[in-house]
């Protein structure tokens, strides 16, 4: 069944930095802008650029994600020769049945990949917020004939030093990469995305394993490997909208920035849709005594309070009397009546009960985990 290209998405990130909202999922599996999950960026990116085949590569708490995804049926994989293929990590071997990087994840998977016998392989993060076009992408890699390309944004200067980056020469090519460097040479740091020509990139993966070498990920050791070797690898900029929502800070931003109508992500284009996974809920209903402004207040909420410049995720309920502000509230949250909400994130199924606060405060979110409750009576012991 040969492909030219198939798609691996790595989705298997704890998302230490989230916090509380990861402890019981992986963070490809997190709520975002009020009806979608992280991953579905990835996914409806593959769907729009005409790649069919999609590995997602889990390990850390994957039963939601497992749900979520399925075989691919919401964002149109699940085509006779296409589909979505859930892979985790297996492993004859007693203690090595965890993926210990990004390439070994695709290393133990490379059964998977042969199926299809693809010239190439796309590998991405499944954790980022941004439409992408990969076929325009390809059409970069096999202009250069590259053995490699790697998608790079710009980001300030002065920020470069949080990102893998890549110096390149006046063709695009890069002749060197620094992970995190304290002085960066240039601003272009790596996406996470990249297109690897697949025979190539499985001799290294195979050559390695049975010399016993690292070869474990792909920042740390194939792209630096590969330029030792004097491989084409090439740099793809990439300018639109791109966002890591690694921490609870950028998290929160990125929902914020998300309300905006004229956002640079433009979700309303018929022509570049994000789909998901549908979730029946009855309609919205805001009574007599809401007051909404400028929030998106999605299916299945209840709103009887004040919602401010906030996202209500599906079958959120807002009692009487609430102020929830610049927040965004994960699906099945319940708030009571007369509580505060300012500069927050609730998880899933959260519970906030009447007369109880939450709120940030000096630029720190403040965070309600899933399943989490606070105010309510206390048990007396």
């Amino acid at each position: 069944m040969k492909k030219e290209i198939i798609a691996m998405v790595l989705a298997g990130g704890q998302g230490s930095r989230l916090g509380k909202l990861t402890k019981e999922i992986a963070k490809p599996a997190v709520s975002f802008g009020g009806r979608y999950r992280i991953i579905d960026f990835a996914l409806s990116n593959c769907a729009n650029s005409g790649i069919k085949n999609v590995g997602v590569v889990k390990q850390y708490k994957p039963l939601e994600l497992n749900a979520h995804v399925g075989n691919g049926s919401a964002w149109g994989l699940n085509s006779h020769d296409g589909g979505a293929t859930i892979l985790q990590p297996y492993s004859s071997i007693e203690g090595e049945n965890w993926f210990k990087g990004t390439a070994h994840a695709v290393y133990q998977n490379i059964d998977y990949i042969d199926n299809y016998n693809p010239d190439y392989v796309l590998v991405l993060s499944g954790d980022h917020i941004y439409k992408m076009d990969y076929q325009k992408m390809l059409d970069f890699h096999k202009e250069k004939n590259a053995a490699l390309t790697v998608g790079v944004i710009p980001v300030p200067l002065e920020e470069a030093s949080r990102f893998g980056i890549m110096n390149t020469d006046e063709t695009g090519r890069i002749i060197e990469f620094e992970e995190k460097p304290e002085h960066p040479k240039n601003n272009l740091a790596s996406m996470g995305i990249y297109i690897f020509s697949w025979p190539r990139l499985k001799q290294y993966l195979v050559d390695n394993q049975a010399k016993n070498r690292e070869m474990l990920d792909f920042g740390h050791h194939v792209i630096p490997a590969y330029l030792r070797n004097s491989e084409n690898v090439f740099a793809y900029a990439f300018r639109d909208y791109w966002k890591d929502v690694g921490t609870v800070e950028s998290l929160w931003e990125a929902n914020m920035e998300f309300i905006d109508p004229n956002h640079d992500l433009n979700i309303r284009d018929d022509n570049w849709r994000v789909y998901t996974k549908n979730v029946a809920a009855p309609p919205q209903f805001l009574t007599e005594t809401s007051n909404v402004k400028n929030a998106m207040v999605t299916d299945g909420c209840y709103v009887s309070g004040e919602v401010e410049h906030s996202i209500l995720s599906y079958n959120v309920k807002v009692g009487k009397g609430s102020k929830i502000k610049d927040s965004f509230i994960m699906p099945g949250a319940t708030i009571g009546e007369n509580v505060t909400v300012d500069h927050a994130i609730i998880g899933e199924n959260a519970v906030i009960h009447d007369g109880a606060q939450l709120i940030g405060k000096d630029k720190e979110i403040a965070v309600l985990g899933k399943d989490e409750t606070i105010g309510g009576v206390k048990d007396v012991e």
